[in-house]
């Protein structure tokens, strides 16, 4: 971890949540399976031909075609649906029932091991906490919003990371000018890239041991949560 020591007093600290409070992979295709395999036994025509790869694929191609819904995972998908109801002869109630299917696997996460220790721990320490997000995942349905005080997502602020408008909603929300914020992110373009361009300072979450790709460094690097409430203990030791 870099040696970092804050030029004037974090207040506020947002967090990424997708491959940062849990691995998001194998959450997506465990839920792009259940959909898959509801779509099979109740709207059978859509998968008699193409498998789930095939779906995907589709979905991504429409992703590339309507650059307007970038911002807005739940509107794309439903698009998506919309599209695979009227190509194969169903009603358009199949987007809604659909979606319900996948919105409710997309939130079966297994969070980091140090994850809720690190955030209570951090709620402790007196830091406001945040939610930043590009995707539809919601804090509440997680029931994590207990341990946050605000939350921004793309579809909210019609923009996706690394736009400064996140950045710049999520500390309008808490109340904080951008240099009191810290942002805490695993992808180095759209989480540490993005808090810099919008004057918010940056911790990389490296769990893996990679070699940072950017020309611009972040602020912080820790392994994970429970090394940056060590050093956010520190700050809060050093300035009592």
């Amino acid at each position: 971890m870099s040696d970092f020591t804050p030029a004037r007093a974090i207040r506020a600290i947002s967090f990424d949540l997708d491959d940062t409070l849990w691995d998001n992979r194998p959450v997506l295709l465990a839920a792009e399976q259940s959909l898959f395999d509801w779509l099979s036994a109740h709207y059978p025509r859509i998968c008699a031909r193409q498998g789930s790869d095939a779906l995907r694929a589709g979905r991504l191609a429409l992703a590339r075609a309507r650059p307007e819904l970038a911002h807005d995972m739940t509107a794309l998908r439903k698009a998506w649906l919309g599209e695979l109801a009227q190509r194969h002869g169903y009603p358009m109630r199949l987007v809604e029932e659909a979606f319900a299917v996948f919105i409710e696997a997309r939130h079966r996460v297994r969070l980091y091991d140090e994850v809720l220790p690190a955030l209570q721990g951090l709620r402790e320490a007196g830091f406001l906490l945040g939610a930043l997000t590009n995707g539809n995942a919601s804090i509440r349905r997680l029931g994590l919003d207990r341990l946050f005080d605000f939350d921004v997502n793309a579809a909210q602020a019609k923009a996706t990371k690394p736009d400064p408008r996140v950045f710049r909603i999520a500390c309008e929300r808490a109340g904080v000018a951008p240099w009191e914020m810290l942002h805490v992110g695993d992808d180095p373009a759209t989480d540490i890239l993005g808090a810099h361009n919008a004057g918010v300072r940056t911790a990389w979450v490296n769990r893996s041991a990679r070699a940072w790709p950017e020309r611009l460094e972040p602020d912080m690097v820790v392994r994970d949560l429970g090394e940056l409430l060590q050093q956010a203990r520190r700050w809060r030791r050093t300035a009592g």
